[in-house]
């Protein structure tokens, strides 16, 4: 788990606040218990109608939402959530080969998903990302930039620069460059960073990938030495020059 320092916080200094809707009550002790390690404020509800309640109630600051549910299902509380104004960060909890759920959560107004099974590591990282983009949250007494050689990326504020010189990048082109700097010196493959970028693991759009990484190598690498590498067959790696 996350080392407890580098803990996120609401801007006042208390610490977020996350809602767990599951019916499976094992699986949503078992989220509870990892995000209280993570520092987070937990509530849970085992039902639709329960978890509309207490989100009006408890106010939180993200939501892991199962989409199958016996009486009201996940696609249905997000439609009343948007609808009375409340634009809570959702991340979903879909079943493995349930594509068409993934791309209708989304579609409705989810941020992002895990699928079942998932590891706790995943799903606490997950809303991590989810809290920092929608930029509701700080890190405790946590170092905000990514470092690779002499490019450097600021989580909190959106900078990246090169050598000295600040580099524009589209929302896309920041997030496809963050996650690559996470896995420094890590192959990561083109569904993995489908993914993790696009929210997305159906095929079909492997080409977006590589256009996005021509994008960003025209604007971090031109005029330098290479820092992203095609590993042929495999994917793309970001690593410091030897």
């Amino acid at each position: 788990m996350t080392n407890p320092a580098t803990a996120l916080l609401r801007p006042d200094g208390s610490n977020l606040r996350v809602l767990v809707v599951d019916d499976e009550q094992m699986l949503t002790d078992l989220l509870s218990m990892a995000l209280r390690m993570e520092g987070w404020d937990v509530r849970t509800a085992g039902s639709g109608f329960e978890a509309l309640q207490t989100a009006r109630d408890f106010e939180p600051d993200a939501m892991v939402l199962d989409i199958m549910m016996p009486d009201l299902d996940g696609m249905a509380v997000l439609q009343r959530l948007r609808q009375s104004g409340d634009d809570v960060p959702v991340l979903f909890l879909t079943a493995k080969d349930a594509v068409g759920d993934r791309v209708a959560g989304l579609t409705a107004g989810g941020d992002d998903y895990v699928t079942k099974p998932f590891s706790l590591e995943e799903v606490v990282a997950r809303l991590r990302g989810l809290m920092r983009r929608a930029g509701t949250a700080h890190a405790a007494g946590a170092e905000p930039i990514l470092r690779v050689a002499d490019l450097s990326l600021n989580e909190d504020s959106h900078e990246v620069e090169r050598a000295g010189t600040e580099i524009e990048l589209t929302a896309t082109e920041f997030e496809l460059l963050r996650y690559l700097m996470r896995n420094q010196r890590r192959v990561v493959s083109k569904a993995q960073i489908l993914d993790r970028v696009w929210n997305y693991d159906f095929g079909g759009r492997s080409s977006v990938v590589e256009l996005y990484i021509s994008y960003l190598r025209k604007k971090i690498d031109a005029g330098h030495e290479p820092l992203i590498h095609t590993v042929r067959g495999v994917g793309y790696m970001i690593k410091a020059p030897q």
